[in-house]
């Protein structure tokens, strides 16, 4: 398995008080040249740990990606929204270096988690262990694939048809799943207007809420395991499709829940935006 660290350093340089600065290297980029949009969810969990004001863990977030961020130097604002007793919620802005135009808008909520009784109605999909697939052979330049390893159970190569559901495990080629990397995943599965449409089709995430369940101590549990992905998606038109998905350990517990909305159209037309 190839290894990297690109999932556990996204080196941060203060500039001041919530103006930070930050390198994306080309290997975060996809072929069309923008950088991959679980990057930038990453950026928005990591500036915080580095935040000296912030208390908790990242437990949601919602982004928006409003233009084209590439790689190279990157501004990364952020601002305390507000801070109660257990709960914090923060903004995160990406500009490219010396543009006032944001690229990237997050809204973060951390969270002290108390000590509650636990429940769940979800329940896991079967899927055959891990070390039973073979691992996915695709190019390392494409959606994240640096960072996570997959090994597809269900619903790739994705070929349009009656359903745009897939089930794939995935770990870290970094090493042990944490806030960030689970953050992260989230945006690491086909588009799934490819499901009706075939490949000929551009997509882009228009915006992105995940919802982290998991706490540091279920991810050190987890370490270096696989997490079970299951996505699928009920509707696209008029340039716009939505995505939801669920993140399992291996052992049925629900890590991490999200949705999007993707905008779309065919890779072989020229459409202004």
């Amino acid at each position: 398995m190839m290894t990297s660290d690109l999932g556990m350093t996204i080196p941060f340089d203060r500039v001041a008080a919530g103006h930070w600065t930050t390198t994306a290297g080309p290997e975060w980029s996809n072929p069309g040249g923008g950088l991959w949009g679980g990057y930038a969810i990453g950026v928005c969990v990591r500036v915080l740990e580095n935040e000296p004001e912030t208390r908790g863990e990242a437990l949601s977030l919602n982004l928006t990606y409003a233009a084209a961020l590439s790689s190279g130097e990157i501004e990364v604002h952020t601002k305390r929204l507000r801070q109660g007793g257990s709960i914090g919620v923060w903004e995160v802005a990406l500009h490219p270096k010396g543009s006032e135009q944001i690229a990237v808008h997050g809204v973060v909520t951390l969270a002290r988690r108390p000590n509650t009784i636990s429940f769940a109605f979800a329940k896991m999909p079967k899927a055959p262990a891990p070390e039973s697939l073979p691992p996915l052979e695709m190019p390392m330049d494409r959606y994240g694939a640096q960072a996570f390893e997959r090994r597809m159970v269900d619903g790739f190569p994705p070929t349009p048809g009656k359903s745009a559901r897939s089930l794939a495990w995935v770990r870290s080629r970094s090493g042990r799943f944490d806030k960030a990397l689970l953050a992260m995943v989230t945006d690491n599965s086909p588009p799934r207007v490819m499901y009706a449409l075939g490949r000929n089709v551009d997509s882009t995430t228009l915006s992105l809420t995940a919802y982290l369940h998991a706490t540091e101590q279920d991810l050190a549990e987890i370490g270096e395991d696989y997490i079970l992905i299951e996505c699928d998606g009920q509707v696209g038109n008029d340039g716009a499709s939505d995505e939801r998905s669920n993140y399992w350990s291996r052992g049925g517990r629900l890590l991490a829940t999200s949705t999007q909305l993707a905008w779309y159209r065919d890779a072989s037309r020229e459409i202004p935006e």
